[in-house]
């Protein structure tokens, strides 16, 4: 293939991109109040944020848009979820609408923090009121800052995930055409998302648990590789579970951090999907080289202490099959549920029962007809499920 066939080709894919995306812009708050009863609202989630964006001036309903910001901001934002709310969907407004809180997520009230003190003790103390647990999501590519707002109070309905959500949004450019850029955002980010988890690590939280999304696995990566550097990869005993999810990076880059951080003691999942064809994309903008997200070798990176979790024969929730994990959101959460055992897989003496609950749980979480194949360092496990 030429140089310039594989530029239409990587121009093809980005549009077909684009039409998957939708004609959303990323308002996220809106421009009069939209009053409905309460009976309407099935709950109100405070999402925290720590973000790398600029504020947004052009469209303050934007709250945070896709500049970068030299240092980090915070924030908390309020969302209602509808009654109405499917499990797995974000319902929302379709273009520059109002939000309607009776069908759509609704952001209702933004707070903002002077400072990373102001921030540390209001999370803080949401923390300690929560049960002593934080969850951590960083976003992908191609993600505005109303998208991740979005994504993780639509994660902690579905899941009941009952500690507090912290969303690292990272300066996203929120465009197709911006992979690169995104890129780069992503690698100038390392730092901050560094810095957030130490601050968190700080609280009385007992369990940070992180769930990162496509390009935003590379973010954390990253922060935990500068954790290992500095002899505190797991965050004096307070890092929980980390899932990657399509994880947007290089293969060969994976196995160098993970060599980096070393074989994890706690539980580290990879969950991938071969269908996945915005990975495609990036691997054909990258040089024709394997994402772990669409990786066919399973053992291999097994062999680094991780756990793979193939989801290639489950569907998706859109043509793209690249965040299943939120499709079937319960998948998520049981995984972190297993994974977090006392007799986990990352035991010298895994427990097949256990295996197989954790097998069996996926498939009803995946809900259809499909083949689960989940790949640990010490045996592989395939479970045929129904839906």
């Amino acid at each position: 293939m030429t140089v310039r066939s594989k530029s239409y080709l990587v121009v093809a894919l980005a549009l077909a991109v684009t039409g998957c995306a939708g004609g959303n812009t990323h308002d996220l708050l809106n421009r009069t109040t939209v009053s409905v009863p309460a009976s309407d609202i099935a709950a109100t989630h405070e999402i925290f944020v720590a973000t790398t964006r600029q504020r947004a001036t052009k469209d303050p309903r934007q709250v945070y848009d896709g500049d970068r910001s030299l240092t980090t901001s915070f924030a908390r934002v309020d969302v209602t979820v509808p009654k109405s709310h499917q499990v797995g969907a974000i319902e929302r407004a379709k273009g520059s609408a109002n939000s309607n809180p009776a069908k759509d997520f609704t952001a209702k009230d933004v707070i903002f923090y002077e400072g990373a003190p102001q921030f540390a003790k209001a999370v803080g103390a949401d923390i300690a009121m929560r049960g002593d647990r934080a969850l951590v999501f960083v976003h992908g590519f191609n993600n505005g800052f109303d998208d991740g707002i979005y994504r993780l109070t639509q994660i902690a309905h579905d899941t009941k995930y009952s500690g507090t959500p912290v969303l690292f949004s990272w300066a996203s450019s929120g465009k197709t055409t911006g992979y690169i850029y995104d890129k780069e955002s992503a690698n100038a980010a390392r730092d901050d998302l560094e810095a957030t988890l130490r601050m968190l690590a700080k609280t009385k939280v007992k369990s940070i648990d992180i769930i990162a999304h496509s390009m935003g696995t590379w973010v954390t990566m990253e922060a935990l590789r500068q954790l290992a550097i500095t002899d505190d990869r797991d965050l004096g005993g307070k890092l929980g579970y980390v899932i990657l999810a399509s994880p947007d990076i290089d293969v060969d880059v994976f196995k160098k951090q993970m060599i980096r951080y070393g074989k994890p003691d706690k539980p580290f999942a990879i969950l991938l999907s071969a269908d996945d064809r915005a990975l495609k994309l990036s691997s054909l903008i990258s040089g024709d080289k394997p994402r772990v997200g669409d990786y066919g070798n399973a053992a291999d990176l097994a062999s680094y202490g991780v756990s793979v979790v193939d989801l290639s024969q489950a569907k998706g929730g859109d043509r793209l099959n690249h965040a299943k994990f939120a499709d079937n959101p319960m998948l998520v959460q049981l995984l972190g549920n297993r994974l977090r055992a006392p007799a986990g897989l990352a035991s010298d003496q895994p427990d097949p029962a256990q295996l197989n609950n954790l097998g069996q749980g996926l498939g009803k979480a995946v809900g259809s007809v499909a083949e689960i194949v989940i790949t640990t360092p010490f045996k592989v496990l395939t479970i045929a499920t129904g839906g």
